[in-house]
């Protein structure tokens, strides 16, 4: 598969090219300044000066953008409005490195994990963004992705496990009753999302628990 990786410098970006290179994927890193990844490939170039051109052809774009200052938060909507403006209408993929806090924790999905007491104060602002990024990704119909959320517990430097529970939109224990994922977990259930064959999570958010 070619497989673009957008924002891949970041800790999750890093962790997905690995993941894909060294399962033999042909991986293109596209980021801002000197290249961090394992990829074969590199386009250095800024994400909101994406172009069709430069994403034709890839089977799989993975979007690892990150932002948490004030001030770029709502870069979560603009970016992601950019890059399903600009895969509109193709067959590739486009797997979105979401959140945790918009995951519903009641069957009727009315109430999310960041509105729950024990959500951090700190954190509210950057759910609330990607909340509303994937609010707005749910009304593209025309651009064929799909999104991925993490357990609540996302771990940077957690151990690579390999076992995963590939849940919906409603949070997920374990049989330990924990809500917890590494990074280095979270890249292979991306990575095996990139590769299905199947459409079973077109236009749909999904979510990942270590088993």
């Amino acid at each position: 598969m070619k497989i673009a990786v957008v924002c891949a410098n970041g800790k999750a970006g890093r962790l997905i090219v690995k993941e894909a290179v060294e399962r033999g994927h042909e991986v293109t890193a596209v980021v801002r300044g000197e290249n961090k990844t394992v990829a074969q490939n590199v386009l250095v170039k800024d994400l909101f000066d994406l172009t069709s051109d430069d994403l034709a052809g890839f089977d799989a774009v993975i979007d690892a953008f990150g932002a948490w200052t004030p001030e770029t938060l709502p870069q979560h909507s603009t970016s992601l409005r950019h890059l399903c403006d600009i895969l509109s209408g193709s067959d590739a993929r486009l797997l979105v490195v979401g959140g945790a806090g918009s995951l519903y924790v009641n069957p009727e999905h009315t109430v999310t994990v960041s509105e729950g007491p024990e959500f951090p104060d700190a954190f509210k602002p950057l759910a609330a963004a990607m909340a509303q990024a994937l609010d707005e990704l749910r009304k593209r119909a025309d651009v064929r992705w799909t999104y991925l959320s993490p357990a609540a517990d996302f771990q940077a430097d957690g151990e690579r496990t390999g076992a995963y529970i590939l849940a919906g939109e409603e949070l997920r224990v374990n049989d330990a009753g924990e809500s917890i994922i590494s990074y280095a977990d979270y890249a292979i259930a991306m990575v095996d999302e990139a590769e299905r064959t199947t459409d079973a999570h077109i236009q749909q958010r999904i979510s990942v628990v270590r088993r």
